[in-house]
Protein backbone atom coordinates (compact mmCIF):
# COMPACT_ATOMS: atom_id res chain seq x y z
CA UNK A 1 0.00 0.00 0.00
CA UNK A 2 1.50 3.39 -0.92
CA UNK A 3 2.24 5.89 1.84
CA UNK A 4 -0.51 8.47 2.32
CA UNK A 5 0.11 11.84 0.74
CA UNK A 6 1.36 14.46 3.22
CA UNK A 7 -1.29 16.81 4.52
CA UNK A 8 -0.79 20.23 2.87
CA UNK A 9 -0.03 23.12 5.19
CA UNK A 10 -2.56 25.89 5.69
CA UNK A 11 -1.71 28.90 3.49
CA UNK A 12 -0.39 30.92 6.45
CA UNK A 13 1.75 28.02 7.68
CA UNK A 14 3.00 27.40 4.14
CA UNK A 15 3.95 31.06 3.84
CA UNK A 16 5.60 31.01 7.26
CA UNK A 17 7.59 27.86 6.50
CA UNK A 18 8.70 29.14 3.09
CA UNK A 19 9.73 32.48 4.52
CA UNK A 20 11.69 30.79 7.30
CA UNK A 21 13.48 28.66 4.70
CA UNK A 22 14.45 31.85 2.86
CA UNK A 23 15.72 33.43 6.07
CA UNK A 24 17.88 30.37 6.76
CA UNK A 25 19.28 29.93 3.25
CA UNK A 26 20.34 33.57 2.99
CA UNK A 27 17.75 34.71 0.47
CA UNK A 28 16.88 37.38 3.02
CA UNK A 29 20.06 37.75 5.13
CA UNK A 30 20.18 39.24 8.64
CA UNK A 31 19.98 43.04 8.53
CA UNK A 32 18.21 43.14 5.17
CA UNK A 33 14.59 44.17 4.66
CA UNK A 34 11.85 42.04 3.18
CA UNK A 35 10.26 42.98 -0.15
CA UNK A 36 7.05 44.99 -0.08
CA UNK A 37 4.00 43.04 1.08
CA UNK A 38 2.38 42.95 -2.36
CA UNK A 39 5.53 41.58 -4.02
CA UNK A 40 6.17 39.08 -1.23
CA UNK A 41 2.58 37.83 -1.22
CA UNK A 42 2.73 37.20 -4.97
CA UNK A 43 6.03 35.31 -4.67
CA UNK A 44 4.52 33.08 -1.98
CA UNK A 45 1.19 32.61 -3.75
CA UNK A 46 -0.88 33.88 -0.81
CA UNK A 47 -3.08 36.85 -0.06
CA UNK A 48 -1.76 39.85 1.83
CA UNK A 49 -3.83 39.08 4.98
CA UNK A 50 -2.40 35.55 4.94
CA UNK A 51 1.10 36.96 4.51
CA UNK A 52 0.59 39.32 7.45
CA UNK A 53 -0.41 36.38 9.65
CA UNK A 54 2.80 34.56 8.71
CA UNK A 55 4.91 37.68 9.28
CA UNK A 56 3.39 38.27 12.70
CA UNK A 57 4.20 34.70 13.75
CA UNK A 58 7.81 35.04 12.62
CA UNK A 59 7.98 38.39 14.36
CA UNK A 60 6.77 36.86 17.63
CA UNK A 61 9.47 34.20 17.25
CA UNK A 62 12.13 36.90 17.08
CA UNK A 63 13.04 36.37 13.43
CA UNK A 64 11.67 39.64 12.08
CA UNK A 65 11.54 43.20 13.37
CA UNK A 66 8.11 44.50 12.37
CA UNK A 67 7.33 48.16 12.92
CA UNK A 68 4.32 49.94 11.55
CA UNK A 69 5.17 52.23 8.66
CA UNK A 70 8.69 50.84 8.26
CA UNK A 71 10.12 47.99 6.16
CA UNK A 72 10.26 44.64 7.92
CA UNK A 73 13.86 43.95 8.95
CA UNK A 74 15.37 40.46 9.08
CA UNK A 75 16.99 39.45 12.38
CA UNK A 76 19.59 36.73 12.87
CA UNK A 77 18.02 33.22 12.58
CA UNK A 78 19.54 32.25 15.93
CA UNK A 79 17.06 34.64 17.53
CA UNK A 80 14.30 32.23 16.50
CA UNK A 81 15.40 29.61 19.00
CA UNK A 82 13.44 26.37 18.99
CA UNK A 83 11.25 27.54 16.11
CA UNK A 84 14.29 27.39 13.83
CA UNK A 85 15.38 24.04 15.27
CA UNK A 86 11.95 22.52 14.60
CA UNK A 87 12.07 23.77 11.00
CA UNK A 88 15.51 22.25 10.44
CA UNK A 89 14.36 18.93 11.87
CA UNK A 90 11.34 18.79 9.57
CA UNK A 91 13.52 19.42 6.53
CA UNK A 92 16.06 16.71 7.29
CA UNK A 93 18.85 19.01 8.42
CA UNK A 94 19.03 17.83 12.04
CA UNK A 95 21.85 15.28 11.88
CA UNK A 96 24.55 17.87 12.52
CA UNK A 97 22.71 19.07 15.62
CA UNK A 98 22.43 15.66 17.30
CA UNK A 99 25.69 16.13 19.25
CA UNK A 100 24.48 19.50 20.50
CA UNK A 101 21.24 17.93 21.70
CA UNK A 102 23.19 15.15 23.42
CA UNK A 103 25.49 17.72 25.01
CA UNK A 104 22.51 19.70 26.31
CA UNK A 105 20.98 16.47 27.62
CA UNK A 106 24.21 15.70 29.50
CA UNK A 107 24.04 19.12 31.13
CA UNK A 108 20.42 18.91 32.30
CA UNK A 109 19.42 15.29 32.74
CA UNK A 110 21.85 14.34 35.55
CA UNK A 111 20.45 17.08 37.78
CA UNK A 112 16.88 16.00 37.11
CA UNK A 113 17.73 12.35 37.77
CA UNK A 114 19.53 13.27 41.01
CA UNK A 115 16.56 15.27 42.25
CA UNK A 116 14.12 12.51 41.28
CA UNK A 117 16.23 9.92 43.11
CA UNK A 118 16.12 12.07 46.24
CA UNK A 119 12.39 12.74 46.05
CA UNK A 120 10.43 9.87 44.46
CA UNK A 121 12.47 7.48 42.33
CA UNK A 122 10.03 4.59 41.96
CA UNK A 123 8.09 5.65 38.83
CA UNK A 124 11.35 6.30 36.99
CA UNK A 125 12.89 3.05 38.27
CA UNK A 126 9.84 1.07 37.18
CA UNK A 127 10.11 2.51 33.68
CA UNK A 128 13.85 1.83 33.35
CA UNK A 129 13.34 -1.80 34.37
CA UNK A 130 11.83 -2.72 31.00
CA UNK A 131 13.72 -1.18 28.06
CA UNK A 132 12.76 -2.33 24.54
CA UNK A 133 14.28 -5.63 23.46
CA UNK A 134 16.24 -5.93 20.24
CA UNK A 135 14.20 -7.18 17.29
CA UNK A 136 13.85 -6.95 13.52
CA UNK A 137 10.99 -4.48 13.89
CA UNK A 138 11.61 -1.62 11.46
CA UNK A 139 9.90 0.65 13.97
CA UNK A 140 12.46 -0.09 16.71
CA UNK A 141 14.26 3.29 16.48
CA UNK A 142 10.96 5.07 17.10
CA UNK A 143 10.11 2.67 19.94
CA UNK A 144 13.47 3.40 21.58
CA UNK A 145 12.99 7.13 21.06
CA UNK A 146 9.61 6.97 22.81
CA UNK A 147 11.08 4.96 25.68
CA UNK A 148 13.97 7.40 26.12
CA UNK A 149 11.67 10.42 25.90
CA UNK A 150 9.45 8.93 28.63
CA UNK A 151 12.56 8.39 30.75
CA UNK A 152 13.52 12.05 30.40
CA UNK A 153 9.94 13.19 31.02
CA UNK A 154 9.70 11.17 34.25
CA UNK A 155 13.03 12.63 35.39
CA UNK A 156 11.92 16.18 34.57
CA UNK A 157 8.60 15.82 36.39
CA UNK A 158 10.15 13.91 39.28
CA UNK A 159 12.78 16.59 39.85
CA UNK A 160 10.22 18.91 41.41
CA UNK A 161 11.44 21.79 39.24
CA UNK A 162 8.34 23.32 37.64
CA UNK A 163 10.36 24.62 34.68
CA UNK A 164 12.00 21.28 33.83
CA UNK A 165 8.97 19.70 32.08
CA UNK A 166 8.31 22.96 30.20
CA UNK A 167 11.90 23.16 29.00
CA UNK A 168 11.96 19.51 27.97
CA UNK A 169 8.58 19.76 26.24
CA UNK A 170 9.90 22.50 23.98
CA UNK A 171 12.21 19.89 22.40
CA UNK A 172 9.53 17.24 21.79
CA UNK A 173 9.29 17.61 18.00
CA UNK A 174 13.03 17.92 17.55
CA UNK A 175 13.84 15.00 19.82
CA UNK A 176 11.39 12.70 18.03
CA UNK A 177 13.37 13.20 14.83
CA UNK A 178 16.83 13.22 16.39
CA UNK A 179 16.06 10.08 18.39
CA UNK A 180 15.13 8.19 15.24
CA UNK A 181 18.57 9.04 13.86
CA UNK A 182 20.46 8.14 17.04
CA UNK A 183 18.62 4.90 17.79
CA UNK A 184 18.83 3.73 14.20
CA UNK A 185 22.14 2.08 15.11
CA UNK A 186 21.89 -1.28 16.97
CA UNK A 187 25.16 -0.68 18.83
CA UNK A 188 23.81 2.55 20.30
CA UNK A 189 20.58 0.78 21.23
CA UNK A 190 22.50 -1.93 23.10
CA UNK A 191 24.64 0.63 24.90
CA UNK A 192 21.48 2.50 25.85
CA UNK A 193 20.10 -0.66 27.44
CA UNK A 194 23.28 -0.80 29.53
CA UNK A 195 22.71 2.84 30.50
CA UNK A 196 19.14 2.13 31.56
CA UNK A 197 20.25 -0.85 33.66
CA UNK A 198 22.95 1.25 35.35
CA UNK A 199 20.48 4.03 36.11
CA UNK A 200 17.91 1.53 37.38
CA UNK A 201 20.49 0.19 39.84
CA UNK A 202 21.70 3.66 40.91
CA UNK A 203 18.33 5.26 41.70
CA UNK A 204 17.91 3.57 45.13
CA UNK A 205 21.41 4.73 46.13
CA UNK A 206 20.36 8.37 46.35
CA UNK A 207 20.67 11.57 44.41
CA UNK A 208 24.45 11.91 44.25
CA UNK A 209 25.04 8.38 42.95
CA UNK A 210 22.13 8.53 40.48
CA UNK A 211 23.25 11.92 39.17
CA UNK A 212 26.80 10.70 38.63
CA UNK A 213 25.59 7.66 36.67
CA UNK A 214 23.22 9.83 34.61
CA UNK A 215 26.09 12.14 33.74
CA UNK A 216 28.48 9.35 32.75
CA UNK A 217 25.86 7.58 30.63
CA UNK A 218 24.80 10.84 28.96
CA UNK A 219 28.39 11.67 28.07
CA UNK A 220 28.89 8.14 26.77
CA UNK A 221 25.94 8.66 24.40
CA UNK A 222 27.64 11.79 23.09
CA UNK A 223 30.94 9.94 22.62
CA UNK A 224 29.15 7.12 20.80
CA UNK A 225 27.66 9.56 18.33
CA UNK A 226 30.95 11.38 17.78
CA UNK A 227 32.77 8.08 17.16
CA UNK A 228 30.28 6.85 14.55
CA UNK A 229 31.51 5.94 11.05
CA UNK A 230 29.55 7.61 8.26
Amino acid sequence: MPDPAPIPLRPALHAEDTLLARLLDGTYPPGSTLPAERELAVSLGVTRPTLREALQRLGRDGLLDIRQGKPTRVLHPHEGGLRVLAHLSRHGELGGMVPDLLDLRAALLPHWVAQTAAREPQPLRDHLATPPAESDDADLPRIFTTFDWTFQTLAAHGSGNALAPLLLGAFAEVYARAGAIYFGDPHRRERSREHYRALHAALPLGGIAAGQVARSTSLDSLHLWEARHV
